[in-house]
């Protein structure tokens, strides 16, 4: 089965990879100076633009958590002339999407358009940008979706868990607090807070933006000029401090009445920038980024059937990186599975991957990277995040040579370095059983 489906994944990649391969990105410059990436494909009558603003939600005063994501939902109710259900209207008429969303350093941005409606379609962006309306039924509106949200969310193990552990490891960080905010902060959000950051983070200085399908660079250096050309020349962002979460052990238990407990687990990594980034994402890939080729997916689910699912990440933001975990079992396996999970990271420390482990990480990550680069808006997305991470216009072509660099010794170095199996932060949310807590992080 793993055969079948590796073979599947390599096709694909195979299929994917001639379209990649032949893709040109260009460095544009607007005649006012704002810089984009483009890629010009005219196979298709459409257009898709990413950008985003450095700051996110990391930006929220610390009384006003959840404000750059109550921004995110307002940006298309309204601008201008038009209110928001003829702002939206506009948009269903013209077949163009627009959307927001925040992240912990990134206010992002995504509209898809046809080539023939783009005069139209960078018109109701530059609106957006520069004259929303944000009127008081649309903000009481938005604030009432936001706050079920949130009431949803004290519902979901999973939100509940990840809370408790982004507070546990980064405390008083803003990093610690929710993206989304709390139902007393975003009521007390109001509309000059909303004005105040889009003052305070929508500049030209801290905006990255590509664009790809079906438009020529003097054609768009004109429309960035038109739709970013009034915004800010520089932000006023607060300084934010770079963070080193603590380690553990620490384990924080929080009851709901639920049948399955959910664990997250994980401690501080590598920012993106370090020169062993490259090693410890190979190696999260084996530890449970892998799917069911993952170290950890083969011990606690296929030989114990432990869990469902277990899997890790590595999250390298901008002030502080950390690797994480989640597992989702049986209330009364919990305590099991931890320590499963405990005692196959400790054994990759001290012996690191096997030279097979590695290759088959190897093969996988370069072999599936030209999947990434399928569609207009998925190579908009990247090239969007390379340089969100300042990783250089050439990346794609030096990314695969990157991870094929990584040898045997290095990995197993950096795995020494990474994982710390005795000391994480744990949080789980559930009635698990066996799965005592354990002294806070000093």
């Amino acid at each position: 089965m793993r055969q079948t489906r590796f073979a599947a994944i390599a096709l694909l990649a195979a299929l994917a990879a001639s379209s990649a391969d032949a893709m040109e990105i260009k460095r544009v410059i607007s005649p006012g100076g704002i810089e984009a990436w483009l890629v010009e494909s005219h196979a298709n009558p459409l257009i898709a633009m990413r950008f985003a603003f450095r700051g996110g939600a990391a930006q929220d005063p610390r009384d006003r958590q959840g404000l750059a994501y109550f921004v995110s939902g307002m940006m298309d109710e309204g601008a201008g002339g038009l209110d928001s259900v003829a702002f939206q209207e506009r948009l269903q008429s013209l077949a163009t999407r627009m959307d927001f969303d925040a992240g912990r350093d990134v206010m992002l941005g995504n509209v898809q358009m046809l080539t023939a409606n783009k005069d139209e379609s960078f018109e109701l962006l530059r609106l957006a940008m520069s004259k929303p309306r944000f009127d008081a039924d649309a903000i009481e509106r938005v604030r009432g979706q936001i706050i079920a949200g949130l009431k949803f969310d004290e519902n979901d193990p999973e939100e509940v868990a990840s809370l408790a552990w982004d507070r546990l490891a980064f405390r008083d960080h803003p990093y610690g607090r929710p993206i989304k905010g709390t139902k007393a902060s975003i009521a007390a959000i109001t509309r000059d807070d909303l004005h105040g950051y889009l003052r305070r983070v929508f500049a030209r200085d801290k905006l990255a933006i590509t664009v790809v399908g079906d438009i020529d660079a003097e054609t768009l250096g004109r429309a960035l000029d038109h739709v970013f050309g009034a915004l800010p020349q520089r932000s006023e962002l607060a300084p934010v401090a770079d963070v080193k979460p603590p380690l553990g052990p620490a384990r924080e238990i929080i009851e709901m009445n639920v049948p399955q407990s959910v664990a997250q687990f994980g401690h501080r990594a590598f920012p993106r920038k370090d020169d062993d980034f490259m090693a410890a994402y190979i190696l999260n890939y084996i530890i449970g980024g892998g799917g069911f080729s993952s170290r950890l997916m083969e011990e606690v689910r296929e030989k114990r059937g432990l869990a469902y699912s277990v899997h890790s990440n590595l999250f390298p933001y901008q002030h502080g990186a950390v690797f994480v975990g989640n597992v989702a079992t049986q209330n009364e396996r919990v305590g099991q599975s931890l320590e499963v999970i405990e005692s196959e990271l400790r054994r990759l420390a001290e012996e690191g991957p096997s030279a097979e482990e590695l290759a088959g990480a190897k093969s996988y990550l370069t072999g599936a990277y030209a999947l990434r680069f399928e569609s207009s808006s998925s190579i908009a997305n990247q090239l969007l995040w390379i340089q969100i991470e300042d990783l250089g216009i050439d990346y794609i072509d030096r990314r695969n040579t990157l991870i094929e660099n990584v040898s045997l010794d290095d990995i197993r170095r950096v795995a020494k370095r990474l994982i710390e199996a005795d000391r994480l932060i744990t949080t789980i949310v559930g009635k698990p059983v066996e799965a005592r807590p354990k002294a806070a992080p000093g």
